[in-house]
Formats: C-alpha cells, sequence, structure tokens
C-alpha cells in the first residue's frame, strides 16, 4: 500500500496547457509546494516564475522541451536546454524526434537525444525522453527506450498527454522489460484517479505525470483531457 504522501512524492505536476496564465502557475505551484509533489512540470516561459515561487519548497521544477512532437532541429533543442538551465530547471522532459524514428533514422534520433544529455548533464539536470508511445509499436517502445539508453538519458517517458493516446499497462511493461534497471521510468497521460496512480507504481515506475493531482490524491476521479 502506498500513502498519500509516497504517490505525492513519485508525482511530476503537469502545467502545460497552452491557455494556462500566470496565475494558474502561481496557484498550481501553491499545490505544489502544499502537497509534497516531486516536481511542477512547466512550459519553457513559465521556468523562471515557477523557479521563484518554489525555491523555498523541496519541488523541483522541471520543463518539457521541444513539445509535444519532438520536430525542432537539434541545435534548437541545445540551446532550448541551455536556456531552461539558465532559467533554473532541474529536470527537462524532451520529446523524441518521433517522425525521425519511425524513419528509421536511428542513428540520428540518438544523436538528437544525446545533445540534450550532454547539455543537461554538464550542469548536474536529470533528462527524460519522452516517446509519445501511442504512435509506436511495442517492439518500437522497447527500441526507443534502448536508444535513449544509449543517448545517456536518465527516464523513459511514455506521452505527451496530448497525443491521442496515453501510458498504458502494455507499454510500461514494454519499457520495463527493456530497460528496468538501467532506466528510470515515468507513466504520464491518463493517470486521472488514484487507482490508476498505485497501479502504475505498483508495475514498477519511478515517476507519474499528472495534471489533476489534487484530485487524484483526494481520492477523486479528474474529467480532465490531462
Amino acid at each position: 500500500m502506498f500513502t498519500v504522501q509516497e504517490v505525492a512524492a513519485t508525482i511530476d505536476h503537469a502545467v502545460l496547457k497552452p491557455d494556462q496564465t500566470e496565475q494558474d502557475v502561481r496557484e498550481h505551484a501553491a499545490m505544489c509546494a502544499e502537497r509534497g509533489v516531486a516536481s511542477m512540470c512547466v512550459r519553457p516561459c513559465d521556468i523562471k516564475l515557477a523557479a521563484e515561487l518554489l525555491k523555498d519548497s523541496p519541488v523541483m521544477v522541471s520543463c518539457v522541451l521541444s513539445f509535444p512532437h519532438g520536430a525542432d532541429a537539434t541545435p534548437v533543442k541545445v540551446a532550448q536546454a541551455k536556456q531552461a538551465i539558465a532559467d533554473g530547471v532541474q529536470e527537462i522532459d524532451m520529446v523524441m524526434n518521433i517522425g525521425q524514428f519511425l524513419s528509421g533514422n536511428l542513428d540520428g534520433v540518438r544523436d538528437d537525444i544525446k545533445a540534450v544529455v550532454d547539455v543537461g548533464h554538464a550542469s548536474g539536470v536529470i533528462v527524460k525522453v519522452i516517446q509519445e508511445s501511442c504512435f509506436l509499436t511495442l517492439e518500437q517502445v522497447a527500441q526507443a527506450c534502448e536508444i535513449s539508453y544509449a543517448a545517456g538519458a536518465d527516464f523513459v517517458k511514455t506521452s505527451t498527454g496530448f497525443g491521442p493516446s496515453s501510458a498504458t499497462p502494455e507499454i510500461i511493461d514494454a519499457m520495463i522489460k527493456a530497460v528496468g534497471g538501467k532506466m528510470k521510468i515515468k507513466a504520464s497521460g491518463g493517470i486521472r484517479d488514484w487507482q490508476t496512480a498505485v497501479a502504475y507504481l505498483e508495475q514498477g515506475v519511478d515517476r507519474l505525470g499528472i495534471g489533476a493531482t489534487a484530485t487524484v490524491l483526494d481520492g477523486g476521479k479528474s474529467t480532465e483531457d490531462y
């Protein structure tokens, strides 16, 4: 059994919707500090504000990078990573270049990830790689995990939460079989109630990406998209 505090400590609370305002960021940061989540995951433009709001709490600031399609050129991703670190981020959730992966340019995908990982690790910043696994077969999920591992990333992550589908137990199982014990794993998207959150933790994930954190921790069921 997991306590509410134990589950909270695994959550990267997502504040990523395009219409969320600075006031939303402030309100979510207060909730994150109160509930003791692992991090608040924000859009790049919100990193400075989030870092200021959370500076006196143990909650980390994480951000998305090349979100949600992973289609930026590698030098742009590197510049984004450097800017995010300068603004105060502690973890980066980058999107794998999905189209290049599906094109078979696996070395290019690996090098793209490694370029961001190298920037992050030089500053002690953790890098998670979002696969958007709903576009992949389970065999491709495993292959993408191995590429992320070869690139030196710290986590593999299922979803942006903005794709046509989200995490599933089958995807998590494929990730665990591929890189469990070598990398950490984050389930994200579609985690809208306590039972789903705990089930993923019991399956072996290390982090949860959740937008409706308070609802989940309080035992409710969210009707939000993320």
